[in-house]
């Protein structure tokens, strides 16, 4: 039984570890991008969902990466694998930059998330803030980890001194009335809201104890697959709005310190 917890172990921190590397390369030419940001090539995809080729590029660069250090993994990306299953032994679910929209302003919320999963469980997570420079990562029962550090959530335990990120639901329009009714009831409650545009970096912060929470209408397994070991390990919550523990999937998202998570729910209900 020791023996093979050592190999799981052993197993888990290579993923950790190939994910950093391509986290890395990605990041990387991103910044190299970044400085000619006008000239890009870029796309709507759908109204106020933009594209450009730089995410196509840093996809490439991981997909690169990852079928090298570990031969065989499927990879599932925002960009060019969007619809491609998550079963399998090893699986990787990546977007290359998430906060895209950021990037193209030169608004400094963008990162790599990538989330390696084992039989359908997430194993490890990175997420890397291109502009700042942090890594986060954590590895399933390892706990989770800033640039070496080890982080926790907040202990934050009354919502009048919460600070709480958001993302707005400007992809599903026929949330927004139901957001509104959320954002009143919150804002009443808490000491701030902010919304950054970068739910990888949201979730990273509320692991870190940045945000002591953070909810969303509706969000892509690339978007929350990193975040979502992070914040448990850190010892937070993720879950839906009805207080059911999530996976990777479309879904909507709460995350907190687990103390003002119930306050959360209650809000968004």
């Amino acid at each position: 039984m020791a023996s093979q917890r050592v190999l799981r172990e052993s197993r888990v921190a290579q993923l950790r570890d190939a994910s950093v590397e391509a986290a890395r390369v990605a990041a990387e030419f991103v910044r190299e991008k970044a400085r000619d940001r006008l000239g890009l090539d870029v796309r709507e995809k759908q109204a106020a969902d933009f594209v450009s080729e730089v995410d196509t590029g840093a996809e490439t660069r991981i997909r690169d990466v990852l079928s090298s250090l570990v031969p065989g993994a499927a990879v599932v990306g925002e960009e060019l694998s969007p619809t491609a299953s998550m079963a399998g032994e090893t699986v990787f679910v990546v977007d290359p930059l998430d906060g895209t929209t950021n990037f193209l302003h030169g608004f400094p919320a963008y990162a790599v998330s990538i989330a390696a999963l084992t039989d359908g469980e997430i194993a490890a997570a990175v997420v890397l803030n291109i502009p700042g420079g942090e890594l986060y990562t954590a590895t399933r029962g390892g706990g989770a980890w800033r640039d070496g550090a080890r982080i926790r959530v907040s202990g934050v335990d009354t919502p009048r001194r919460a600070l709480i990120g958001t993302g707005f639901p400007f992809k599903q329009l026929e949330f927004v009335e139901r957001y509104l009714g959320q954002f009143e009831r919150i804002t009443r409650a808490q000491a701030g809201i902010r919304r950054a545009g970068s739910a990888a970096l949201d979730l990273a912060w509320v692991a870190s104890g940045q945000f002591d929470g953070f909810w969303e209408s509706r969000l892509a397994p690339w978007d929350i697959a990193a975040g979502i070991l992070l914040v448990r390990e850190a010892g937070g919550r993720v879950t839906d709005f009805t207080g059911h523990d999530i996976a990777p999937a479309h879904t909507p998202v709460v995350a907190s310190n687990g103390v003002l998570h119930e306050w959360l729910l209650r809000s968004l209900q």
